[in-house]
C-alpha cells in the first residue's frame, strides 16, 4: 500500500471498499451497450473524479484486448495516458510473493505450517511477539496478529522529507516489533505488509536467493513478462509512464512520481495492464502451481468486521482475495496502490476472462474520497468481468 494517507486507511478501505457499489452500479450496464464502449464509460468515470488519469484493459476468453484511457498522463503538459504505460505494482506483488512460497511448498522446501523461527529464529520477539506461534499460511493470509507500522506521509512536507528514504527489511520488522501483537496467531485477521517483508526474507532463507530474484525466475521469465521489473531502490519508473499524483486536500496535489517504494526488497515491482492480465490468468488457469497448491491459495477467510460491513461478501486466501461479483459467482484479485498509482484487476475463477485498471492520481485528503476511487475502479472490473454473462466460479 502507499506512503500516504492511504497507506493508513488502505487496511480499512482499499482492500475493503472495492467492492461496495458493485451491486448498484451493475445496474448501469443498459443493453445494448457494447463492452468496449462500457469499459470506455467507466474509464471516463474515473477521471470525472478528478483524477488525472485512467488506463484499463479487458481481456476475453478467445484472448481478445480491448483497451481504453482517460485523462492526461501529465497535468503539465497534456500529453495523453499511454495505453500501457508502467505503474508500481505495490501490494499486488504480494501475489507474486505468495506464489513463489506456494511453489516452495510444492517442491517440499517448505511448509506452510512451518514457523518463522524455523526460518528466522529470534526476528519475531518483543512486546508479546512469539515467532515459534506464528506460521508461513498465517503471514500469506495476515492471520499472524503481527502489528504494522510502516513509514508513511500523509502532508506534501512529509512526502518531501521521506521520498529518497531507504529501509531494510530488517529496519521494517524490527518497527513492527516495537508493538504488540493485535491478536494472537490465528485469533483475527488484520491486514500486514510486514508480515510479507518477513516472507521475503524466508524465501530468501530457503532458496539463497533475494525474493525478487525468485519471482523473477520462476513466474516473469516463464510467462514473458518483460514489462514487469523490480526496479529496487530507484525511485523513478521506465518510460513510458503517466506521472503519479497524490491528492492531499484543495488546492494540494503534489507530483509523487519520485520515490523509493518502502518495502523495496519484495514489492518494488513495476508492470504494465498487459503483464498483470496475463500473471492473473496464468495463476488462475493453472499454470503456476500444481492443482493442490492453487486450491490452497484458494482457501480463504473472512476478513475483519469492520471491512465486511464496507466488503460485503469479500474473502482473503494465500495473496488472493475473492470478492463477489453483481452477475453471481465471485473473481479473484489483488489491488495494490503506492506512490499515486492505484491499481485493480480481476480474473474470473477458470482464469479466461480478465481486467485491470489503473489510475495514476490517488485520492488521499479523506475515506470518502478513497472509498470514490476505490468504488469507481471496483465497478469498472465488475463490469468487465460480466460482461460475458455469469462468471465462472
Amino acid at each position: 500500500m502507499t506512503r500516504t494517507l492511504r497507506k493508513h486507511l488502505a487496511v480499512a478501505v482499499g482492500v475493503a471498499a472495492l467492492l461496495a457499489a458493485e451491486v448498484a452500479t451493475a445496474s448501469a450496464q443498459t443493453a445494448g451497450t457494447s463492452p468496449a464502449e462500457r469499459l470506455r464509460q467507466d474509464t471516463e468515470a474515473i477521471h470525472a473524479l478528478g483524477i488525472s488519469g485512467v488506463q484499463a484493459r479487458v481481456v476475453a476468453p478467445d484472448g481478445r484486448q480491448t483497451v481504453a484511457t482517460s485523462g492526461t498522463a501529465d497535468l503539465d503538459t497534456g500529453r495523453p495516458v499511454p495505453s500501457d504505460g508502467y505503474f508500481r505494482m505495490a501490494s499486488t506483488s504480494k501475489t507474486l510473493v505468495a506464489t513463489v512460497v506456494l511453489q516452495l511448498e510444492a517442491e517440499h522446501r517448505i511448509s506452510l505450517d512451518d514457523t518463522v523461527d524455523h526460518w528466522l529464529p529470534g526476528v519475531v520477539r518483543g512486546n508479546g511477539n512469539d515467532g515459534s506461534r506464528i506460521t508461513v499460511r498465517q503471514l500469506l493470509q495476515h492471520t499472524s496478529g503481527i502489528h504494522d507500522d510502516l513509514p508513511g506521509y500523509t502532508t506534501p512536507e512529509e512526502y518531501v522529507q521521506q521520498r529518497d528514504d531507504v529501509y531494510s527489511s530488517a529496519q521494517l520488522v524490527a518497527r513492527a516489533m516495537a508493538h504488540p501483537p493485535d491478536f494472537p496467531p490465528g485469533g483475527g485477521w488484520q491486514y500486514s505488509n510486514t508480515g510479507y517483508v518477513l516472507l521475503g526474507m524466508i524465501i530468501q532463507k530457503v532458496t539463497g536467493q533475494p525474493a525478487h530474484r525468485q519471482i523473477e525466475d520462476r513466474v516473469l521469465r516463464p510467462l514473458g513478462l518483460d514489462r514487469t521489473r523490480w526496479t529496487g531502490v530507484s525511485p523513478t519508473l521506465p518510460e513510458p509512464h503517466a506521472r503519479a499524483y497524490q491528492f492531499f486536500g484543495p488546492g494540494s496535489r503534489v507530483d509523487v512520481t519520485h520515490q523509493v517504494p518502502v518495502e523495496h526488497e519484495i514489492l518494488a515491482f513495476v508492470s504494465t495492464t498487459r503483464d498483470e492480465n496475463t500473471f492473473f490468468r496464468a495463476l488462475l488457469s493453472g499454470r503456476l502451481l500444481p492443482a493442490r497448491q492453487l486450491a490452497e491459495m484458494k482457501r480463504t477467510v473472512p476478513v475483519s468486521a469492520d471491512l465486511r460491513s464496507m466488503w460485503p461478501g469479500g474473502r482473503y486466501g494465500l495473496g488472493l482475495v475473492e470478492r463477489p461479483l453483481s452477475c453471481g459467482g465471485t473473481y479473484w484479485s489483488h489491488e495494490g496502490g503506492d506512490g499515486g498509482y492505484i491499481t485493480l484487476n480481476g480474473v474470473t475463477g477458470d482464469g479466461r476472462r480478465s481486467a485491470v485498471v489503473s489510475m495514476s492520481e490517488a485520492l488521499g485528503d479523506s475515506q470518502e474520497h478513497i472509498s470514490q476511487q476505490e468504488n469507481a475502479g471496483s465497478a469498472l472490473i465488475d463490469h468487465a468481468l460480466c460482461a460475458g454473462g455469469r462468471a465462472t466460479p
